[in-house]
Parts: structure tokens; sequence; C-alpha cells
């Protein structure tokens, strides 16, 4: 019998109290994965498709073949495994700041867990992003095609301080840097577009779009949004 609550990890981290949990969404009957740290909740399995269509939208905006992909916030996993869909993706180094978070993927406690590991094409890196984007960069060090980003609620709203640089003109510079050259910036945001992050992104990158995701929200029985910004 499935319990209708069951805390599957719960860890003291850096940045707060980190909770993964399993359980019963009663109105639909369905198993459903969360995860809280601190007083925030981060993330639910209940709803994916935004996070799904960082890595579609994303992807959708490069060219070529044998692409090297940087996923910043592992999450779920489902934007990793979305972007694993696409032939095109050579290798995917994914970086999550918290261990406790690759654990879990790593024991196999989610439901893509093991299509995330499985894949070859796949490397989970323990790693700040936020200072790997500020990092000098070697002469030798990777570059990517595409750079998705799903950490924070929004360019507006950091889950810690030493976030908020990253989404200034002189961050988003320091991003560009490890794109090779057409690649892609997209970001994941919980709040609608933004005009003036739009016009951020349009110092560094030569064409921006903010894209409306809609997907069902079975617990309103209505529609909600979220943004997904590309810039290339």
């Amino acid at each position: 019998m499935t319990l209708r609550f069951e805390e599957l990890d719960f860890q003291q981290t850096p940045m707060g109290e980190l909770f993964l949990r399993r359980r019963v969404e009663p109105t639909l009957g369905v198993d459903v994965y969360e995860v809280k740290l601190g007083d925030e909740y981060l993330m639910s399995s209940l709803f994916t498709e935004a996070e799904e269509q960082l890595a579609h939208l994303g992807l959708a905006a490069t060219s070529g073949e044998n692409l090297s992909v940087l996923v910043g916030g592992l999450g779920l996993g489902y934007t990793a495994v979305a972007a694993l869909e696409h032939p095109s993706v050579a290798s995917l180094v994914v970086v999550d700041a918290l261990p406790a978070v690759i654990e879990w993927h790593e024991r196999g406690l989610l439901p893509v867990s093991a299509r995330l590991t499985g894949d070859p094409r796949t490397r989970l890196v323990l790693d700040d992003f936020f200072d790997l984007m500020r990092r000098d960069l070697a002469a030798d060090a990777p570059r990517y095609d595409a750079i998705l980003l799903d950490v924070d609620h929004s360019p507006r709203h950091s889950l810690a301080a030493g976030h908020a640089d990253l989404y200034t003109p002189d961050g988003l510079r320091r991003l560009a840097r490890h794109l090779r050259e057409g690649g892609v910036f997209a970001l994941w945001s919980d709040d609608p577009p933004d005009d003036e992050y739009l016009a951020d992104l349009g110092t560094v990158f030569g064409s921006t779009r903010a894209h409306v995701v809609e997907f069902a929200n079975p617990l309103t029985g209505g529609t909600s949004t979220n943004t997904v910004y590309v810039a290339r």
C-alpha cells in the first residue's frame, strides 16, 4: 500500500533545511514528489511542463549536431531529461550546489533518476553554478552550445543573495563567455515576462525572447503559466 505522505530525505544545507517528500495528491490519486528548502517550496512533479520546455525551447534555438549542454540546477531532473530527448545533444553537464540533490538521483529516488543517470551523455557535477560563471576561464575551459538555468524563482526573486548579480548585464556577459559562437542561454522564471530583464538580455545577446508557457493546473482546475527566456 502506498503511504499518503513519506519523507524521502531531510538534510541541513548551507542554504537551509532541505526536504524531499513523496505524497499522494488526493484529488488525482497520483504520487507527487516535492522539494522544499527552508520555507520555500522549490518544485513539484505535479508541474513539470515549463521545466521541460526550458530544454525544448532552448535547444530549438540552437543549430548543428554534437551539442554540448550545461544545465544549472538539477532539482527533480525534468529539464535535464528533456534535454536528453534531443539526439543532437552529445554531452550534458548538470551542475548543482547541493550534494543531497545529486545523491537523490544517484540513489534512484525520483521518477526520472534512472533515465538521467543511465544515459552515458550525462555528467552530474557538484558545484555552485553562480560561482562557476564568475570564475576566470582557462584557455582550455569548456564552452557550451546551450546553458539552461533553473535555480531561482525569477530574475527578481533569488534563493540566495549571491545569485542576483548573474541577472545583471555584467553577470550576463560573464555567463556569455561560457558559450560557443551562436550559443543559447535559456532561463526558467515563475514570474510573467519582465521587460526590464529582456532589455538587460538585449545588451549582451543578439536575439531575445520571453516565451509564456501555459499548463493545466489540476489543483485549481484552470491554467497556470511560467516564463522561459531564450537569448542567443
